[in-house]
């Protein structure tokens, strides 16, 4: 190995120099956004001063509520871009027949303006929150569910926003209650069935990939519903609503058992703009998995290691990343100075407990293990949005531009798709092996994060995952990465920006200034005097 004089590792240098660079960007980044808030924002206005405590909470809560209105809204006229344009697939705001009419350039440009409307007030109450609740530990819990109240309720009611996955949900459901292995067959095998035409074309053929729990509660939910679509989609919809509900719980929960302000905990998750958007209004499993894997991770800070294995077991039933739960459950229950040969003992026996587990439900499925070969099915989408992904894009256009007509996009997308994976695998590992006992909970969540960062697709609900477990043990920076995570992901590929462009370019003038006028409103009207708090104190108004 290569060593400078001083005995250093080139491997420890260079780690440094990466580190050292992260945080010089990652500062300025952050004190770029604070500029900007401060000079361009009603921020600036206000000079912070002493907190005067929690009954300010009604004001944030009425606004992010008039945020999910707006949202609502937007997504609630017929022919909206921000929703699935169909007959029957919602109890309003959809087409009455099955082939929907061209809608007026007023209707598109104002369902649009809306919809984004509502995204960038909820985005502005809600990082303000959590900036007050980490600078005043203490708030009451029970104000900030009342708050969670109220922005969800508009979700639950609104159509499916973002996102056809809940029709995929629906339609293998329905495949479930026919015996129609979702494994080997996608919705098509359904024929002429209402629950095929709102799935999205890329699924129509594609096997599932989830476990097999989420498969015998999806089907469990359909047979409930007597076969009704919509009736399906709404029951999976408060599935996947009382998961978020038990997510607050479990993050609140592992917030106290690492010490933590539970308040400011179930803020950055509970209330966070991608869980109401695209867990609550979208209704996808992550949800499910996100809670039970937090509540595993919960029952192991208590010491029950069988129950954590059991609950974690059911989590990687849903969605196969939680597995990665109960590797770090298992591996540090004797703690970080145990030998190899003692921590091989739990490992054996969460192996054990999760074959268990995953017998029973692959039995009460009836599908075999036909997921497991399936985990790569969502490969098939290629998107710009995943880093690994987009490399492999770039390298092949860049060697089709050079010549190199051997070189063909599946193939670079094998190897770096590979290639990310490795990286998260190794990552996953050194952070497995080098975690403590008071910092492997943050490890797992990073783990998540980089798996998703790395994976073949990256969309915002698997953010989740990892961000559900860093809101309770954040360290440093993390936070921030926590609330830029929230802030961009909803808006990525986020349909209608393109709709709003040309409604913008190709209406009247009047009505441009309207829509700009909704737009600037919402980024710069001020939210009330309680955001002064999300602000450090001046030195010269701190108490001595």
């Amino acid at each position: 190995m290569d060593v400078n004089r001083s005995g250093t590792p080139l491997l420890v240098r260079t780690g440094r120099r990466v580190h050292h660079a992260y945080e010089t960007a990652a500062s300025g980044l952050e004190r770029a956004i604070q500029v900007a808030e401060r000079r361009y924002t009603p921020l600036g206005r206000f000079r912070p001063g002493p907190f005067e405590g929690w009954e300010f909470l009604w004001q944030p809560a009425v606004v992010g509520f008039l945020a999910m209105c707006l949202l609502f809204a937007g997504g609630s006229f017929p022919n909206s871009p921000l929703k699935l344009d169909m007959a029957s697939t919602w109890f309003f705001g959809e087409p009455a027949r099955a082939i929907s009419t061209s809608p007026t350039q007023v209707t598109l440009l104002l369902s649009v303006v809306l919809g984004y409307g509502g995204l960038v007030l909820l985005m502005r109450v809600w990082l303000r929150l959590v900036e007050v609740l980490k600078l005043h530990p203490g708030a009451p819990l029970r104000s900030l569910w009342w708050v969670f109240v109220m922005w969800a309720t508009p979700m639950v009611v609104a159509p499916p926003m973002f996102s056809r996955d809940v029709f995929s949900y629906a339609a293998q459901g329905e495949m479930t209650s026919y015996h129609l292995s979702p494994y080997l067959l996608g919705p098509f095998s359904l024929g002429s069935s209402p629950y095929v035409n709102p799935v999205d074309p890329l699924w129509r053929n594609a096997p599932a990939p989830y476990g097999p729990f989420f498969l015998f509660l999806d089907g469990s939910i359909d047979r409930l519903a007597r076969h009704n679509q919509l009736a399906t989609v709404v029951g999976l919809r408060l599935l996947e609503v009382l998961a978020v509900v038990a997510l607050g719980l479990a993050v609140a929960a592992l917030a106290r058992c690492v010490g933590r302000d539970p308040g400011e905990a179930f803020a950055l998750c509970a209330l966070n703009p991608i869980v109401l958007i695209t867990l609550v209004d979208g209704a996808h499993n992550d949800a499910l998995m996100a809670a039970l894997l937090t509540w595993g991770v919960v029952l192991a800070l208590r010491r029950r290691l069988v129950w954590a294995v059991v609950v974690g077991a059911c989590a990687a039933a849903v969605k196969a990343p939680a597995a990665l739960g109960l590797a770090f459950i298992a591996w540090t229950w004797l703690g970080s100075r145990a030998p190899v040969r003692e921590r091989l003992r739990p490992v054996a026996l969460s192996l054990g407990v999760t074959a268990a587990v995953f017998a029973v439900w692959t039995q009460l499925a009836g599908f075999g293990w036909g997921w497991v070969a399936n985990l790569t099915s969502n490969g098939a989408v290629r998107s710009w949005d995943a880093p690994m992904t987009a490399l492999g894009l770039a390298l092949a256009d860049t060697g089709h531009v050079l010549g190199w007509r051997g070189l063909s996009v599946t193939t670079t997308l094998t190897v770096t798709r590979s290639l990310g994976f490795a990286i998260a695998l190794g990552v996953t590992a050194w952070l497995l092996v080098t975690g403590k006992p008071h910092s492997w909970v943050r490890y797992l969540g990073l783990s998540l994060i980089v798996l998703v960062v790395l994976g073949p697709v990256v969309q915002p609900w698997y953010f989740v995952w990892g961000v559900a477990l860093l809101s309770a043990t954040y360290v440093g920076r993390q936070h921030f990465w926590i609330l830029l995570m929230a802030v961009t992901g909803p808006f990525a590929g986020l349909p209608g920006g393109r709709d709003l462009i040309t409604g913008l370019a190709q209406t009247n003038l009047w009505l441009v200034a309207t829509a700009v006028a909704v737009l600037g409103g919402v980024l710069v009207a001020p939210m009330g005097h309680w955001t002064q708090w999300s602000w450090a104190e001046e030195p010269s108004t701190a108490p001595a």
